[in-house]
């Protein structure tokens, strides 16, 4: 069994595991003074609860790689500027009423800036050489337990790690979900809300992230989840693997997947017809739309034409 360190403070954990420093940060919701911050540099509006100081950073200390999730680096991912063809924009009655692109009157001298108000998100978590994304990527926490767990700052000691597709014949570049849903010991486990949106009562937008630490691997899936009532449902997932005890223990394994389905398509799945509860759920939705047929959820979609539809697997080699 690996040997782990686990460092706590009040609000951040720390696991030190075979060569890896993972940590975990979650804060309330950001102040006005942030929030003005991210939405100047982002140039969008920004959701109705952004965690800007919230992050997971894998730190693995051989190759000196770090790789983070962050709400900032998650919402330079969302579209900024006029939706074009592949960009899945999603189009309601009311959402035009509020978005910055509406017919409502507007000074001459104010320009329009058009967004994804669905804050839709294809982002896989980033490699940086610093600590946690933020507008100047680094949002000034520190762990109080041990500073070990940063990164060196110096860019020139680091290094990028390039994501290369999977050889999906070769069981090391899957993901093994047998082992994953063994009862093994769980070392480490958090939960990090990057933001969530109630899209002007249109529906639901967020994006969570979760990591579990075992004794023989890691796994971290991040969620982004859409809901517009009546329109569509929609999930963006990020799965990464990581083995302590695989024949290869340089292999990270990173697949990103896709699934989209009409509202009414996913309604019919509910257990109770009039207990619309579930559809409020990120795991009933994503149970429902990746159970569905692929040809369904991963390449029709809800006929949006969103290019990220479908499932990427990919591996990238630690030093």
């Amino acid at each position: 069994m690996s040997t782990h360190q686990l460092f706590e403070s009040p609000n951040s954990r720390t696991i030190k595991i075979n060569g890896w420093h993972i940590t975990a940060s979650t804060n309330p919701i950001s102040n006005a003074a942030q929030c003005d911050q991210f939405q100047a540099a982002l140039g969008i509006p920004l959701p109705e609860m952004t965690f800007g100081n919230n992050y997971l950073t894998l730190h693995h200390q051989p190759s000196n790689w770090k790789y983070s999730f962050s709400a900032y680096n998650a919402l330079k991912a969302v579209k900024a500027g006029q939706l074009e063809e592949g960009d899945g924009s999603v189009k309601v009655g009311y959402a035009e009423k509020t978005t910055p692109a509406s017919n409502l009157p507007m000074p001459k001298t104010v320009a329009a800036k058009p967004y994804d108000w669905t804050f839709t998100t294809v982002y896989p978590g980033h490699q940086s050489p610093d600590a946690p994304g933020s507008a100047d990527d680094d949002d000034g926490s520190e762990d109080p337990e041990s500073t070990e767990s940063k990164a060196p700052s110096d860019p020139k000691s680091y290094v990028e790690k390039e994501w290369k597709p999977a050889d999906l014949d070769n069981p090391s570049n899957g993901i093994p979900l047998a082992e994953l849903s063994r009862p093994d010991p769980i070392l480490f486990y958090a939960e990090i809300p990057l933001f969530e949106d109630e899209l002007h009562d249109n529906g639901a937008s967020s994006l969570l992230v979760r990591i579990r630490v075992m004794p023989t691997c890691f796994f971290i899936l991040s969620r982004f989840t859409l809901r517009v009532d009546n329109v569509l449902f929609r999930t963006y997932d990020t799965r990464i693997y990581h083995s302590f005890a695989s024949p290869d223990p340089k292999i990270l394994v990173r697949e990103r997947s896709a699934w989209e389905a009409p509202y009414s398509v996913v309604k019919q799945f509910l257990p109770k017809r009039n207990d619309l509860t579930p559809l409020t759920d990120p795991t009933f939705i994503a149970k429902v739309l990746t159970e569905l047929p692929k040809h369904i959820s991963q390449r029709e979609g809800a006929k949006t034409g969103w290019r990220a539809l479908g499932t990427k697997t990919e591996i990238t080699l630690l030093n």
